[in-house]
């Protein structure tokens, strides 16, 4: 039985069990993928509480992807360099951490130029971490990180060197334009993270966003012709990913297409 799960705060709207659930039933391999909600005052012992409930391997959203860390035996590389986990494997008795959201990116952004770009990043937590990461190791020539979060721009310019960090109001022309905040998330549809004027500064527009799928972002990215793509698949591709650490295995090539239709409810 493979006992797997997802660790957060708050995690009543995740739609994880469903997408682990249906790639069980897809390799027909005997799993549960279970929500563990942990408070706050506990969060410095989070292998304790995986340990009570016997599980092997789990998934990490917020606000404890940096929290983990320390209470890991090893993270991989990725994991280092973005300053988050958001995938563990209990393997020979130790933790192992993982960004499986650096992989979902990388897939998300192939068959796209990338490789001297210039790139903006609207928001500055944790996708906007793994964004910077993936970007500039997809060889982006110049990466902006758009923030109104004055406390976290000197630990971040201090973590990534690379980046320029700026103001909403410099936004200028660039070539790949991606959204890391929350602004346009189901319930609130209607907002948008910048202006009509500045999305059509860009060739490309990105949203990590996957519910609703075509946010208003990118409904006016496509109104300008520009090239607009959703957060679906990053999210079915980080999950591939942590699946393929836990079984140990490469997945199926068809997977991504299976799962992606069920998740546009088109099975």
């Amino acid at each position: 039985m493979n006992n797997l799960g997802l660790v957060g705060e708050k995690l009543g709207h995740s739609i994880s069990p469903a997408i682990h659930q249906f790639i069980f039933d897809y390799l027909k391999i005997n799993g549960i993928y279970s929500l563990l909600e942990i408070d706050k005052k506990d969060s410095n012992n989070i292998i304790e509480e995986i340990e009570k409930r016997d599980i092997t391997g789990f998934n990490v959203t917020v606000p404890y992807k940096e929290k983990i860390i320390s209470q890991l035996d090893t993270i991989s590389s990725e994991a280092q360099k973005i300053g988050a986990v958001n995938t563990v494997v209990l393997k020979n008795g130790k933790y192992e951490g993982y960004n499986t959201d650096y992989f979902g990116i990388i897939k998300m952004f192939e068959g796209i130029e990338v490789e001297n770009k210039i790139c903006y990043i609207l928001g500055s937590g944790g996708a906007a971490k793994a964004l910077i990461v993936a970007l500039h190791d997809l060889k982006a020539k110049n990466i902006y990180v758009v923030t109104r979060d004055i406390n976290n721009k000197n630990m971040i310019k201090e973590k990534f060197p690379y980046i320029d960090m700026i103001s909403y109001s410099a936004i200028e022309e660039g070539d790949i334009l991606v959204n890391a905040t929350p602004v346009g998330m189901y319930p609130k549809i209607d907002n948008t993270p910048i202006s009509e004027n500045d999305i059509k500064k860009f060739k490309i527009a990105v949203d990590i966003i996957y519910n609703p799928r075509n946010t208003l972002f990118l409904n006016l990215a496509k109104k300008h012709g520009l090239t607009a793509i959703n957060g679906l698949s990053m999210l079915i591709q980080q999950a591939l990913k942590a699946e393929e650490i836990w079984q140990n295995k490469e997945l199926p090539d068809n997977l991504y297409d299976e799962l992606l239709k069920f998740l546009k409810g088109e099975n």
